[in-house]
C-alpha cells in the first residue's frame, strides 16, 4: 500500500472529506503512474479521482465496529514514534 494512504475507519472525529479526497488522489496518481496528468489526461485523471472519493466515502459510511474509536492524536504520537525508533530522530 501507498505509505501516503493512511487507514481513515474509526476515528474520532469521522475522517475529513479532505482526507478522503488526498487519499483518492493518490491511489489515483499511484494506478495511474502520473504525478500531474497532461492537459489530454486531466479530465479521466479528475473523473478518477471523484469517482474513487465517492466509493471510498460510500464505504466509510457503510463500515461498522463494535471497538472504539480512535483517537487521532494518539495515533499520530504512536506513528511518529514508530518513525523515530525506525530512522532515528531528527
Amino acid at each position: 500500500m501507498c505509505r501516503n494512504i493512511r487507514p481513515l475507519f474509526n476515528f474520532e472525529p469521522p475522517a475529513y472529506p479532505d482526507e478522503v479526497h488526498a487519499a483518492s488522489l493518490q491511489y489515483v496518481r499511484k494506478v495511474s503512474g502520473m504525478n500531474k496528468p497532461s492537459l489530454a489526461n486531466q479530465a479521466a485523471f479528475d473523473t478518477a479521482v471523484a469517482e474513487v472519493e465517492a466509493a471510498t466515502q460510500r464505504l466509510l459510511n457503510a463500515l461498522s465496529t463494535v471497538a472504539p474509536a480512535k483517537d487521532r492524536e494518539v495515533e499520530a504520537a504512536k506513528a511518529r514514534a514508530r518513525n523515530a525508533a525506525r530512522f532515528g530522530a531528527a
